[in-house]
């Protein structure tokens, strides 16, 4: 079923983006998304990292010329260090859930798009087009619900 989320999140993603000109945080992120919306804190804690990352860069870009190349693989480079740490140092009890990023670069792929169309904009589409990702998925394997 991986390989399902990930094909419709990569199908939804290119008909969002050639339809409403709105992307949703890279290609592959609905699809990774979508496998993880039954862990909210893991994809809360995502979207904080994608945040905090988009950050960083913002306050970099006014001290220093960060543009194209630079501009992602920072951005990418950000989401893999804070993720390397949220998935090694952020310990909390078992009831309570994962705190862990998801995937290694989708946060930085996340803050990405959020430089170029904005926060809210990026996150809501995220979540719009993960959660129809997961919507078909549980309509094509006729209800079963993929964790």
């Amino acid at each position: 079923m991986v390989e399902i989320s990930i094909g419709l999140g990569i199908f939804l993603s290119l008909v969002l983006s050639e339809t409403l000109g709105v992307t949703a945080g890279g290609i592959i992120v609905p699809g990774y998304i979508a496998l993880y919306l039954h862990e909210p804190l893991q994809v809360l804690v995502t979207f904080f990292v994608a945040i905090l990352v988009w950050a960083i860069i913002q306050g970099m870009g006014k001290v220093m010329f960060l543009y194209g190349k630079r501009r992602i693989v920072l951005a990418l480079i950000l989401g893999f260090f804070f993720g390397y740490i949220s998935r090694n140092f952020i310990y909390l009890p078992q009831d309570i859930g994962s705190a862990a990023v998801i995937g290694n670069i989708i946060p930085g792929l996340i803050a990405n798009w959020m430089d170029r169309q904005g926060i809210i904009r990026t996150l809501s589409v995220v979540l719009l087009t993960a959660v129809m990702v997961k919507l078909s998925v549980i309509l094509l394997f006729g209800g079963v619900l993929f964790e």
